[in-house]
């Protein structure tokens, strides 16, 4: 059993190890534009462009979601959750958030700032780096019962519970 649940996990990693997450916004460190504007920030709160290629076999759906490892809460902090893109897209355009550019279909949920869409990066100041890691995850349901007040903690758990493959990519940003 054990030989099986390993070759298993191989096979699983090999299949999605080409779906890549990219942007052209996130060059290793977020900018102002990308700062929130709030909550003790004075930044333009633009969602950066994503894009992904090599979608696995199966997928019927994407999420995405920027999540902050160091956010002083003790379970980080939540900064966007998309779902229910569609598998024909590959994209999200810059400044997509709560605009007609997102993908027909898309659902931004709520934030930790407690707002629906994007919230950009506004770690206390002094606190150092802090880590933001922005994830496409594909999805074998063509879209999750959820809604955009649906809680943090549901979407994220029926996002993963019907993830297939997913990429990720980090970038960094202090105050």
């Amino acid at each position: 059993m054990k030989i099986f649940l390993s070759l298993l996990l191989v096979a699983t990693l090999a299949y999605s190890a080409n779906f890549t997450l990219q942007s052209p916004d996130l060059a290793g460190q977020l900018t102002s534009s990308q700062e929130f504007d709030g909550f003790g920030c004075s930044g333009q709160n633009i969602s950066p462009q994503l894009i992904w290629r090599d979608t696995p076999k199966g997928t019927k759906s994407f999420a995405v979601t920027m999540y902050d490892k160091d956010a002083p809460t003790g379970s980080g902090w939540w900064h966007w959750i998309l779902f229910n893109i569609p598998s024909s897209a590959t994209s999200i355009e810059p400044n997509a958030s709560r605009t007609e550019l997102l993908p027909k279909g898309a659902v931004e949920g709520r934030n930790d700032y407690g707002l629906v869409g994007f919230g950009g990066a506004c770690p206390p100041k002094g606190h150092g780096f802090h880590t933001y890691v922005f994830t496409v995850h594909a999805l074998d349901v063509d879209n999750l019962d959820l809604d955009k007040n649906t809680n943090q903690a549901v979407v994220g758990y029926m996002i993963n519970a019907h993830t297939i493959a997913k990429s990720s990519v980090i970038s960094y940003y202090k105050r």
